[in-house]
């Protein structure tokens, strides 16, 4: 009877060693996974808000231009030779103009 008391009570014990684990995994993989994916949308959206006409700015596509209008979800981006072309706000990677004005290290 005193050993079956025993082995039940290693039995709770090895569910505990399972769990905790487990739980240490799902933290660490938000701290290194879907924080910092949080941390750089929020960054992005910051972004895209800050931008004004005139502007320099390079797409998600690699192509550089300036904004020459803009509206809630689109830019119309002037190129080389005049040619204006839309894209969707999402498509923005980098704001050229601010990038140009940051001291060099």
């Amino acid at each position: 009877m005193i050993s079956t008391v025993i082995l039940q009570a290693a039995g709770g014990s090895s569910t505990l060693t399972t769990i905790v684990p487990m739980v240490l995994i799902m933290v660490v993989f938000y701290f290194f996974m879907i924080r910092p994916q949080v941390k750089k949308a929020k960054d992005h959206k910051k972004l895209v808000e800050e931008l004004k006409k005139g502007d320099k700015i390079v797409t998600t596509a690699g192509i550089h231009g300036r904004i020459a209008d803009m509206n809630e979800t689109t830019f119309l981006i002037e190129v080389e030779g005049g040619v204006k072309i839309r894209f969707d706000k999402s498509a923005v990677s980098l704001d050229a103009t601010k990038a140009a004005a940051a001291p060099k290290a």
